[in-house]
Protein backbone atom coordinates (compact mmCIF):
# COMPACT_ATOMS: atom_id res chain seq x y z
CA UNK A 1 0.00 0.00 0.00
CA UNK A 2 1.52 3.48 -0.92
CA UNK A 3 1.64 5.38 2.44
CA UNK A 4 2.16 9.15 2.79
CA UNK A 5 5.82 9.68 4.61
CA UNK A 6 6.95 12.66 4.34
CA UNK A 7 7.14 15.03 7.09
CA UNK A 8 4.02 16.86 7.87
CA UNK A 9 3.60 20.60 7.97
CA UNK A 10 3.58 21.68 11.20
CA UNK A 11 0.63 24.49 11.24
CA UNK A 12 -0.01 27.36 13.50
CA UNK A 13 -2.91 26.10 15.69
CA UNK A 14 -2.67 28.64 18.66
CA UNK A 15 -6.64 29.55 17.88
CA UNK A 16 -8.66 26.42 16.45
CA UNK A 17 -12.44 27.95 16.22
CA UNK A 18 -15.63 26.02 15.80
CA UNK A 19 -18.02 26.29 13.94
CA UNK A 20 -21.25 24.84 13.10
CA UNK A 21 -21.36 22.85 9.52
CA UNK A 22 -24.98 23.92 8.99
CA UNK A 23 -25.12 27.69 9.83
CA UNK A 24 -23.86 29.63 6.66
CA UNK A 25 -23.98 32.78 8.82
CA UNK A 26 -21.51 31.36 11.27
CA UNK A 27 -19.73 29.87 8.46
CA UNK A 28 -19.37 33.31 6.57
CA UNK A 29 -18.19 35.04 9.52
CA UNK A 30 -15.19 32.62 10.31
CA UNK A 31 -13.69 33.36 7.69
CA UNK A 32 -13.17 37.15 8.58
CA UNK A 33 -11.80 36.01 12.13
CA UNK A 34 -7.97 36.05 12.72
CA UNK A 35 -7.81 32.01 13.91
CA UNK A 36 -5.31 29.89 13.36
CA UNK A 37 -7.48 27.24 12.69
CA UNK A 38 -11.26 26.53 11.72
CA UNK A 39 -12.93 23.31 12.06
CA UNK A 40 -16.37 23.28 10.38
CA UNK A 41 -18.61 20.84 12.48
CA UNK A 42 -20.38 18.19 11.48
CA UNK A 43 -20.76 16.39 14.43
CA UNK A 44 -22.43 18.16 18.40
CA UNK A 45 -22.71 21.54 16.38
CA UNK A 46 -24.92 19.74 14.05
CA UNK A 47 -28.08 18.29 14.92
CA UNK A 48 -29.20 15.12 13.44
CA UNK A 49 -31.69 16.23 10.79
CA UNK A 50 -29.29 18.86 9.86
CA UNK A 51 -26.52 16.60 9.21
CA UNK A 52 -26.97 15.43 5.49
CA UNK A 53 -27.50 18.93 4.34
CA UNK A 54 -24.86 20.53 6.27
CA UNK A 55 -21.79 18.25 4.94
CA UNK A 56 -23.19 19.73 1.22
CA UNK A 57 -23.52 23.72 3.08
CA UNK A 58 -19.71 22.72 4.37
CA UNK A 59 -18.53 21.99 0.54
CA UNK A 60 -19.73 24.93 -0.72
CA UNK A 61 -18.28 27.46 1.52
CA UNK A 62 -14.67 25.07 1.88
CA UNK A 63 -14.65 25.49 -2.09
CA UNK A 64 -15.93 29.16 -2.38
CA UNK A 65 -14.86 30.71 0.71
CA UNK A 66 -11.55 32.80 1.33
CA UNK A 67 -10.00 31.31 4.46
CA UNK A 68 -6.62 33.02 3.70
CA UNK A 69 -3.66 30.97 5.57
CA UNK A 70 -6.30 29.37 7.97
CA UNK A 71 -5.78 25.45 8.74
CA UNK A 72 -9.21 24.22 6.86
CA UNK A 73 -10.49 21.13 9.11
CA UNK A 74 -13.96 19.20 9.38
CA UNK A 75 -14.74 17.26 12.26
CA UNK A 76 -16.95 14.12 10.90
CA UNK A 77 -18.74 12.23 13.28
CA UNK A 78 -17.36 9.36 15.34
CA UNK A 79 -17.57 5.89 13.86
CA UNK A 80 -20.12 4.39 16.05
CA UNK A 81 -22.59 6.51 14.60
CA UNK A 82 -24.25 5.74 10.85
CA UNK A 83 -22.97 9.44 9.89
CA UNK A 84 -19.25 8.73 9.51
CA UNK A 85 -18.55 7.36 6.41
CA UNK A 86 -20.80 9.67 3.99
CA UNK A 87 -19.54 12.61 5.98
CA UNK A 88 -16.19 11.88 5.35
CA UNK A 89 -16.82 10.43 1.27
CA UNK A 90 -19.31 13.63 0.45
CA UNK A 91 -16.87 16.33 1.75
CA UNK A 92 -13.41 14.51 0.53
CA UNK A 93 -14.63 14.06 -2.90
CA UNK A 94 -16.55 17.58 -2.78
CA UNK A 95 -13.69 19.78 -0.98
CA UNK A 96 -10.75 17.64 -0.58
CA UNK A 97 -8.36 19.97 -2.65
CA UNK A 98 -9.60 22.46 -0.51
CA UNK A 99 -9.35 20.52 2.93
CA UNK A 100 -5.98 20.24 5.19
CA UNK A 101 -7.65 18.02 7.56
CA UNK A 102 -10.44 15.81 9.05
CA UNK A 103 -11.02 15.29 12.85
CA UNK A 104 -12.02 12.17 14.24
CA UNK A 105 -13.62 12.33 17.36
CA UNK A 106 -14.28 10.16 19.99
CA UNK A 107 -11.40 7.88 19.37
CA UNK A 108 -10.49 5.00 21.57
CA UNK A 109 -8.45 2.96 19.66
CA UNK A 110 -5.74 3.05 16.91
CA UNK A 111 -7.84 0.87 14.65
CA UNK A 112 -10.76 3.78 14.29
CA UNK A 113 -7.77 5.95 12.79
CA UNK A 114 -6.30 3.34 10.61
CA UNK A 115 -9.91 3.01 8.85
CA UNK A 116 -10.47 6.37 8.67
CA UNK A 117 -6.25 6.35 7.09
CA UNK A 118 -7.65 3.79 4.37
CA UNK A 119 -10.63 5.23 3.16
CA UNK A 120 -9.18 8.93 2.35
CA UNK A 121 -6.79 7.26 0.53
CA UNK A 122 -9.42 5.23 -1.36
CA UNK A 123 -11.37 8.95 -1.88
CA UNK A 124 -7.83 10.26 -3.09
CA UNK A 125 -7.15 7.67 -5.72
CA UNK A 126 -10.53 7.72 -7.06
CA UNK A 127 -10.71 11.33 -7.46
CA UNK A 128 -7.09 11.74 -8.46
CA UNK A 129 -5.79 13.90 -5.50
CA UNK A 130 -2.78 13.48 -3.96
CA UNK A 131 -2.46 10.38 -1.73
CA UNK A 132 -1.58 11.02 2.33
CA UNK A 133 -2.58 15.35 1.77
CA UNK A 134 -5.04 15.32 3.96
CA UNK A 135 -4.09 15.18 7.55
CA UNK A 136 -5.87 13.76 10.54
CA UNK A 137 -6.82 15.22 14.27
CA UNK A 138 -7.90 12.47 16.53
CA UNK A 139 -10.06 13.51 19.57
CA UNK A 140 -9.31 11.71 22.49
CA UNK A 141 -13.22 12.32 24.84
CA UNK A 142 -12.96 9.21 27.25
CA UNK A 143 -11.32 6.68 28.91
CA UNK A 144 -10.76 4.01 26.32
CA UNK A 145 -8.93 6.29 24.23
CA UNK A 146 -6.44 8.14 27.01
CA UNK A 147 -5.49 4.67 28.44
CA UNK A 148 -4.74 3.78 24.20
CA UNK A 149 -3.68 7.30 23.41
CA UNK A 150 0.20 6.10 22.75
CA UNK A 151 -0.85 3.22 20.08
CA UNK A 152 -3.13 6.20 18.69
CA UNK A 153 -0.55 8.68 18.11
CA UNK A 154 1.37 6.21 16.10
CA UNK A 155 -1.48 4.71 14.16
CA UNK A 156 -0.66 6.49 10.72
CA UNK A 157 1.37 8.78 9.24
CA UNK A 158 -1.33 11.37 8.17
CA UNK A 159 -1.70 12.11 12.12
CA UNK A 160 -1.25 15.74 13.28
CA UNK A 161 -2.54 16.44 16.37
CA UNK A 162 -4.09 14.79 19.36
CA UNK A 163 -6.87 16.58 20.72
CA UNK A 164 -8.67 16.89 24.38
CA UNK A 165 -12.49 16.74 24.03
CA UNK A 166 -12.63 17.64 27.84
CA UNK A 167 -17.03 17.49 28.31
CA UNK A 168 -17.42 14.09 26.75
CA UNK A 169 -14.14 13.08 28.96
CA UNK A 170 -15.39 14.16 32.41
CA UNK A 171 -18.72 12.43 31.73
CA UNK A 172 -16.87 9.47 30.54
CA UNK A 173 -15.24 9.18 34.16
CA UNK A 174 -18.21 10.57 36.02
CA UNK A 175 -16.07 13.28 36.99
CA UNK A 176 -18.34 15.85 39.93
CA UNK A 177 -19.00 19.43 37.83
CA UNK A 178 -20.90 20.51 34.76
CA UNK A 179 -18.56 23.40 34.40
CA UNK A 180 -16.51 22.30 31.26
CA UNK A 181 -12.64 23.70 31.83
CA UNK A 182 -13.37 24.06 35.65
CA UNK A 183 -11.57 22.09 38.15
CA UNK A 184 -14.56 20.04 39.78
CA UNK A 185 -15.21 21.05 43.40
CA UNK A 186 -13.63 19.15 46.34
CA UNK A 187 -10.30 18.45 44.53
CA UNK A 188 -7.63 20.57 45.87
CA UNK A 189 -5.16 19.90 42.51
CA UNK A 190 -5.27 20.13 38.82
CA UNK A 191 -7.99 17.32 38.31
CA UNK A 192 -6.59 17.36 34.31
CA UNK A 193 -3.01 17.66 35.19
CA UNK A 194 -2.66 13.92 33.74
CA UNK A 195 -4.72 13.83 31.23
CA UNK A 196 -3.12 16.67 29.63
CA UNK A 197 0.37 15.60 30.49
CA UNK A 198 -0.94 12.02 29.15
CA UNK A 199 -2.10 13.47 25.89
CA UNK A 200 0.89 15.46 25.66
CA UNK A 201 3.59 12.93 25.98
CA UNK A 202 1.98 10.52 24.19
CA UNK A 203 1.63 13.59 21.06
CA UNK A 204 5.41 14.44 21.53
CA UNK A 205 6.61 11.08 21.28
CA UNK A 206 5.44 10.75 18.07
CA UNK A 207 6.18 14.56 16.65
CA UNK A 208 2.33 15.67 17.05
CA UNK A 209 0.58 18.87 18.26
CA UNK A 210 -1.33 18.83 21.65
CA UNK A 211 -4.59 20.62 21.65
CA UNK A 212 -6.37 21.05 24.28
CA UNK A 213 -10.41 21.38 23.97
CA UNK A 214 -13.17 24.01 24.86
CA UNK A 215 -13.59 26.53 27.29
CA UNK A 216 -17.45 26.89 27.37
CA UNK A 217 -17.86 29.75 29.28
CA UNK A 218 -17.70 31.55 26.68
CA UNK A 219 -17.96 35.23 28.03
CA UNK A 220 -15.60 34.52 30.46
CA UNK A 221 -12.45 35.88 28.98
CA UNK A 222 -10.74 36.26 31.64
CA UNK A 223 -11.48 32.18 32.83
CA UNK A 224 -10.60 31.40 29.38
CA UNK A 225 -6.89 32.73 30.09
CA UNK A 226 -6.45 31.35 33.40
CA UNK A 227 -7.56 27.49 31.57
CA UNK A 228 -5.43 28.39 28.76
CA UNK A 229 -2.73 29.75 30.03
CA UNK A 230 -2.10 26.21 32.09
CA UNK A 231 -2.42 23.88 28.82
CA UNK A 232 0.26 26.48 27.40
CA UNK A 233 2.64 26.25 30.25
CA UNK A 234 2.82 22.56 30.03
CA UNK A 235 3.79 22.71 26.44
CA UNK A 236 0.73 22.73 24.55
CA UNK A 237 0.27 24.02 21.00
CA UNK A 238 -3.03 25.56 21.45
CA UNK A 239 -6.61 25.33 22.09
CA UNK A 240 -10.14 25.38 20.96
CA UNK A 241 -12.06 28.35 21.02
CA UNK A 242 -16.08 28.76 20.40
CA UNK A 243 -16.39 32.59 20.57
CA UNK A 244 -14.80 35.67 18.70
CA UNK A 245 -13.92 36.94 21.74
CA UNK A 246 -11.85 34.10 22.86
CA UNK A 247 -9.51 34.28 19.67
CA UNK A 248 -7.74 36.89 20.26
CA UNK A 249 -6.70 35.69 24.08
CA UNK A 250 -5.74 31.78 22.91
CA UNK A 251 -3.33 33.57 19.91
CA UNK A 252 -1.48 35.89 22.98
CA UNK A 253 -1.63 33.10 25.30
CA UNK A 254 -0.12 30.54 23.18
CA UNK A 255 2.84 32.99 21.37
CA UNK A 256 5.57 33.96 23.14
CA UNK A 257 6.51 37.15 24.73
CA UNK A 258 8.20 39.74 22.53
CA UNK A 259 10.99 39.27 25.55
CA UNK A 260 11.17 35.93 25.50
CA UNK A 261 10.80 35.36 22.00
CA UNK A 262 14.11 38.10 21.05
CA UNK A 263 16.31 36.08 24.14
CA UNK A 264 15.33 33.07 22.24
CA UNK A 265 16.88 34.34 19.06
CA UNK A 266 19.66 36.20 20.74
CA UNK A 267 20.73 32.05 22.02
CA UNK A 268 20.38 30.89 18.61
CA UNK A 269 22.88 33.57 17.19
CA UNK A 270 25.20 33.34 20.10
CA UNK A 271 25.50 29.36 20.46
CA UNK A 272 25.52 29.27 16.86
CA UNK A 273 28.76 32.02 16.68
CA UNK A 274 30.37 30.02 19.88
CA UNK A 275 30.72 26.48 18.27
CA UNK A 276 31.43 28.37 15.12
CA UNK A 277 35.45 28.45 14.08
CA UNK A 278 35.27 32.81 14.78
CA UNK A 279 33.75 31.71 18.20
CA UNK A 280 36.13 29.04 18.57
CA UNK A 281 34.52 25.66 18.61
CA UNK A 282 32.74 25.76 22.55
CA UNK A 283 30.34 23.96 23.52
CA UNK A 284 29.21 26.55 26.06
CA UNK A 285 29.47 29.64 26.39
CA UNK A 286 28.33 32.72 27.83
CA UNK A 287 25.23 34.89 26.67
CA UNK A 288 25.41 37.91 29.27
CA UNK A 289 25.25 36.48 32.93
CA UNK A 290 23.62 33.54 31.26
CA UNK A 291 25.44 30.01 30.42
CA UNK A 292 24.15 28.53 27.22
CA UNK A 293 24.76 24.82 25.15
CA UNK A 294 23.14 22.13 23.06
CA UNK A 295 20.40 22.06 25.60
CA UNK A 296 20.16 26.19 25.80
CA UNK A 297 19.50 25.86 21.62
CA UNK A 298 16.89 23.03 21.87
CA UNK A 299 14.97 25.09 23.94
CA UNK A 300 15.03 28.42 22.51
CA UNK A 301 14.27 26.78 19.02
CA UNK A 302 10.84 25.92 20.52
CA UNK A 303 10.07 29.13 22.00
CA UNK A 304 11.46 30.40 17.94
CA UNK A 305 9.58 28.72 16.62
CA UNK A 306 6.21 29.25 17.93
CA UNK A 307 7.32 33.17 17.40
CA UNK A 308 7.78 32.65 13.74
CA UNK A 309 4.61 30.68 13.50
CA UNK A 310 3.21 33.94 15.19
CA UNK A 311 4.58 35.72 12.54
CA UNK A 312 6.59 37.51 15.37
CA UNK A 313 9.68 39.86 14.30
CA UNK A 314 12.75 40.04 16.85
CA UNK A 315 13.60 43.87 17.78
CA UNK A 316 17.35 42.69 18.98
CA UNK A 317 20.46 41.71 17.08
CA UNK A 318 23.12 39.83 18.67
CA UNK A 319 27.05 40.96 18.17
CA UNK A 320 29.80 38.67 18.58
CA UNK A 321 32.09 39.58 21.45
CA UNK A 322 35.23 41.29 21.00
CA UNK A 323 38.71 39.65 21.15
Amino acid sequence: MNRYSAERPLRPRRSCLAVPGSNPRFLEKAQQLAADQVFLDLEDACAPLAKPEARHTIVKFLNEGDWGTKTRVVRVNDWTTEWTYRDVVTVVEGAGANLDCIMLPKVQDAQQIVALDLLLTQIEKAMGFETGRIGIEAQIENAAGLVNVDAIAAASPRLETIVFGPADFMASINMRTLVVGEQPPGYPADAYHYILMRILMAARMHGLQAIDGPYLQIRNVDGFREVAGRAAALGYDGKWVLHPGQVEAANEVFSPSQEDFDHAELILDAYAWHTSDAGGRKGSAMLGDEMIDEASRKMALVVSGKGRAAGMSRTSTFTPPEG
